[in-house]
């Protein structure tokens, strides 16, 4: 699976499953909101550091998050 397209369509779907908005995850990524949304659009894509908070935060995989495996957790 292209990353490209599936890192900002899973990272909406885990984001919205746990109830969380754009502004609640750009704070607890330290981002700005435009930025974090940015990631959710595809317009942009988190540096590795941000994308292991990503998965932290959701409790999820970075495989899952960018398409390599379909299991959430490990």
């Amino acid at each position: 699976m292209d990353y490209k397209k599936a890192f900002p369509k899973r990272l909406t779907e885990v984001r919205k499953e746990l109830g969380k908005t754009q502004d609640e995850m750009a704070v607890l990524m330290d981002v700005s909101r435009p930025s974090y949304t940015q990631y959710e659009t595809g317009v942009n894509f988190p540096k590795f550091e941000n994308l292991m908070k990503l998965a932290e935060i959701l409790n999820v995989s970075i495989d899952y998050l960018v398409g390599l495996s379909n299991k959430k957790n490990i």
